[in-house]
């Protein structure tokens, strides 16, 4: 069943206007195309591995950190927030904020770091790429075509970023990035979600971990003003609630002004279809410019004192390691992969089969790949 589009403002993603899919299918009974899109993903192993890949800290560290799973749904709540109150696609925004993490090495970004550098001299290695080869290729579920053959609007909005080489082999999903055009406002909208999610809740897990502390954060002015708040209201509080009061007050901070803002831009530019959209020389789904600089700041005080910190740094270089020394004992034998993985290996050049490997790693979760570095180096 559609989804009813005279609720939609005219600029809004459109089933009745959608591009289609890669392998034309017959309509379901009771479901419209973008809800079947985000079922697809996610019934797919690639996302039932989210729960078992790093957001910021390993997973065997502890149980209470977020993961890719946790942070996916996360920004699934924010995106649909926000889609809802600029009367766009909520179903769409929810799938590709579903999405946007399937490609994601275990290990977080170290993984990801570390096998785009083993894949240099083979093509790289972009998360946002491949998230999309996930759902177009690896993902096996059907019976008549590879991937879960999702529609154009999901597909562009999993590949929010991609390089200028990858673009070029993307055909129509690719011409966006050559010719500077912007996506449609709901890929936008999960963008922007991802930061909000990434940011925030990325406070409450290094709080969690002993690596941030109160008063550091009160130099933050978005973590101070809500902290104030949060004191002058409940001046007792002291437990975990504390970390919640303030951070929900922040997401609402940032979340209430990116529609506001976003709305403003809208009423003034006028857009009549989603063309016009994707035509606008930048992004019409931002912050305003007071919560653009408080949330940057907040980004540059979490890379600095979170990501940087000399516990995270000592996790992230093992696992550098690890995916390193893993990808070079995959490459020089592909017979220690699976059959699967091994047989397409063994078909192509040293290209294809680095590729291959880069896919079988990718799609590792944290625990694993552990368990297969302890394996392979004995």
């Amino acid at each position: 069943m559609r989804e009813d589009e005279n609720r939609l403002a005219v600029y809004a993603a459109r089933e009745s206007g959608s591009r289609g899919r890669l392998r034309a299918e017959p309509s379901a009974a009771y479901r419209g195309e973008y809800q079947r899109d985000r079922d697809r993903i996610i019934h797919s192993t690639a996302f039932r591995r989210l729960v078992y890949k790093t957001q910021v800290f390993v997973n065997h560290e502890g149980d209470l950190y977020r993961t890719r799973l946790t942070h996916s749904l996360e920004v699934s709540q924010i995106g649909r927030t926000v889609a809802r109150a600029l009367r766009l696609n909520e179903t769409l925004v929810e799938a590709i904020c579903l999405a946007h993490d399937l490609g994601h090495t275990p290990f977080g970004h170290a993984g990801q770091e570390s096998l785009n550098a083993c894949m240099r001299e083979y093509g790289g290695f972009e998360h946002n790429l491949q998230s999309l080869r996930v759902v177009d290729e690896l993902e096996a579920k059907y019976a008549d075509f590879p991937g879960l053959n999702l529609t154009y609007e999901s597909r562009e909005g999993i590949l929010k970023h991609c390089s200028a080489s990858n673009a070029r082999q993307l055909g129509e999903l690719g011409e966006r990035f050559l010719e500077r055009r912007q996506p449609g406002l709901e890929a936008q909208i999960a963008n922007l979600a991802d930061a909000v999610a990434y940011n925030n809740h990325d406070v409450d897990d290094g709080l969690r971990a002993g690596l941030l502390g109160i008063d550091q954060l009160r130099g933050q002015t978005l973590f101070a003003d809500c902290y104030d708040e949060v004191r002058a209201r409940y001046p007792e509080l002291e437990d975990r609630r504390l970390i919640y009061e303030i951070i929900r007050r922040m997401i609402d901070t940032v979340v209430t002004d990116m529609i506001d803002f976003t709305q403003h831009g809208l009423d003034q530019y006028r857009p009549e279809t989603i063309d016009d959209v994707r035509t606008h020389s930048a992004p019409l789904v931002a912050f305003s410019e007071e919560i653009n600089h408080l949330h940057s700041e907040l980004k540059r005080f979490l890379n600095e004192h979170l990501y940087r910190h000399e516990n995270v740094r000592r996790m992230t270089d093992s696992a550098k390691e690890m995916v390193e020394q893993l990808f070079t004992a995959y490459l020089a034998d592909p017979g220690l992969m699976p059959a699967d993985f091994s047989g397409r290996a063994g078909s192509g050049d040293q290209s294809a089969k680095a590729r291959v490997v880069a896919d079988y790693i990718a799609g590792m979760t944290d625990r694993y790949a552990i368990k297969e570095y302890e394996r392979l180096s004995g």
